[in-house]
């Protein structure tokens, strides 16, 4: 503790060099915590105590094959089960190809069962919804991003189906992920596209406790149907999507790796910068007593301050700049929300540490063995 002062005065004697450091090594961990947080977001769907009694029931081949309406009323008489709609996804463009957002079309008079944290503003815009058959439900923020309003009249023009779905929004909705989406009745969809067939199927059941049963059952009885299902809680049908997309662990793990190997370049070319314009110090450092183990102490001691001033707050950047934005409306619906965990500010502060050890290893080790005598000619050069 006593070669505190001197630690500090050491490692801040160049501001300009030293803060030009501390942001490389904040931006780094900056970049890392962002990349942590998306994949915690896409790997750790958010779980309520009713999506834990949903499952998505859809073909077995995929999302991209759908099954016939008939499975609906088959699904309800499996036991355990207390409700079930159809959801289909819709994928319309409302005037430009870029205003991207979620789009289902849902069966309406069950979709309070099904989905009970979904609400709506006051309980007849959701009746209104029920009974108009070309009725919609928007997300508060979706109907903030497009400034909508209830009664307001919506085109969205297909580009999956070959049909333009003309819809009335008659309610705003929140809660259960919902804030972002827009619903629509089925039945209208059947309309424009009279296929009698849907993408999925959202099942609710009696009770948590009977999940695994449900999902044995239901896809037990159609395996031998020409269209086959796989059925998976809720939490897995949305992990299902992140999947789509490869190894996104692997991506996000390969970007982070390079840009940690980057920082510790960086860093280990400011200490080295450094500690080579402090060889005549250490020399003198040596001559009136201190050990080359102190002095290596010092100089690592003198990295890490550095690195633990620009890391965390990195990380801490990004938990206060996500909070701030709307990342639904920035991200056009694909992420929800955005939390930085404490514990990923705390793996922040692990890597500023461990850059600070590497970048700092090397030049430290040399400069703490460097003889008396070489460490003043070296001054004098």
């Amino acid at each position: 503790m006593r070669f505190v002062p001197f630690i500090l005065r050491n490692a801040f004697r160049n501001k300009r060099r030293t803060l030009l450091t501390i942001l490389s090594i904040g931006m780094s961990l900056f970049l890392i915590s962002t990349l942590k947080t998306v994949l915690d977001e896409l790997e750790s769907p958010p779980s309520t105590p009713e999506s834990a009694k949903r499952v998505v029931t859809r073909h077995l081949t995929g999302l991209g094959s759908t099954m016939p309406i008939s499975h609906r009323e088959r699904l309800r008489q499996v036991p355990g089960v207390e409700a079930v709609i159809a959801s289909q996804w819709f994928g319309g463009t409302y005037k430009d190809p870029s205003n991207f957002f979620p789009q289902f079309a849902v069966d309406a008079d069950n979709f309070p069962a099904v989905y009970p944290e979904i609400h709506t503003q006051t309980p007849e815009q959701m009746d209104a919804f029920i009974k108009l058959r070309t009725a919609s439900l928007v997300g508060i923020d979706l109907a903030k991003r497009f400034n909508w309003s209830v009664g307001d009249r919506i085109t969205l023009q297909g580009n999956i189906f070959p049909a333009d779905a003309e819809l009335t929004i008659t309610g705003l909705v929140s809660g259960g992920g919902s804030d972002g989406n827009l619903y629509f009745h089925w039945d209208y969809f059947n309309e424009l596209f009279p296929q009698n067939v849907s993408g999925a199927f959202i099942v609710k059941a009696k009770d948590a406790a009977d999940i695994p049963a449900i999902m044995e059952n239901v896809d037990s009885v159609f395996s031998n149907t020409t269209a086959p299902t796989k059925t998976e809680t809720e939490s897995a049908f949305i992990l299902s999507f992140a999947s789509m997309w490869g190894n996104v662990r692997l991506l996000m793990a390969s970007i982070a790796t390079v840009v940690i190997f980057t920082v510790i370049l960086v860093a280990a070319n400011t200490m080295a910068m450094s500690i080579r314009e402090r060889t005549g110090e250490i020399a003198i450092l040596k001559t009136v007593g201190f050990k080359p183990a102190q002095i290596f102490r010092m100089l690592i001691a003198e990295s890490v301050l550095i690195a633990l001033t620009g890391g965390p707050w990195g990380a801490l950047g990004a938990r206060f700049l996500y909070g701030l934005v709307n990342l639904q409306s920035v991200s056009q619906g694909f992420i929800q929300t955005m939390t930085v965990r404490w514990s990923t500010v705390a793996l922040s502060a692990g890597i500023a540490i461990v850059v600070a050890v590497f970048s700092t290893l090397v030049p430290a080790y040399s400069a703490s063995r460097l003889p008396i005598a070489v460490a003043v000619r070296r001054r004098g050069e």
